[in-house]
């Protein structure tokens, strides 16, 4: 895939993301990481991950302070499933620049500033709610 759906945190109707918590960032990433763990740090500071879900699906995900960026996601529940835990535990909107749509929970939902909150998409963080939101639903 081509497309790079990107996770922010909206903070009390705030129009800036604030900053994430990268305890959460790391406890979520860590466990699905394949690239060397010596690389993880970037010299510019942000966090390079290489995961790779059970299902063999995987993605290259980079993180700065205040947003999250999934390069290259494989079609797959697993890997979308770490992207829905991602965006849950830190309450956050996932944003698909194909479409300029954001898919977020009812916790994230409430945080995004007004005239964000009446154009996002409330979904289910599930690996299968968040791959049918960004990639449409797969044939049965």
């Amino acid at each position: 895939m081509s497309y790079s759906p990107s996770i922010y945190k909206f903070v009390e109707g705030s129009d800036a993301p604030v900053p994430l918590d990268m305890r959460v960032v790391r406890a979520v990433l860590t466990p699905y990481d394949v690239g060397d763990p010596d690389h993880t740090m970037m010299e510019d500071g942000r966090l390079q991950y290489w995961v790779r879900a059970a299902d063999g699906s995987e993605a290259e995900i980079f993180v700065d302070q205040t947003g999250i960026q999934v390069e290259r996601p494989h079609s797959g529940p697993g890997v979308f499933a770490i992207v829905a835990e991602l965006a849950a535990r830190l309450e956050a909107v996932i944003f698909d620049p194909s479409g300029g749509t954001f898919f977020c929970g009812p916790e994230a939902h409430a945080h995004l500033p007004a005239d964000m909150r009446q154009e996002a998409v409330l979904i289910d963080m599930t690996g299968e709610a968040v791959e049918a939101a960004l990639i449409g639903p797969l044939p049965s």
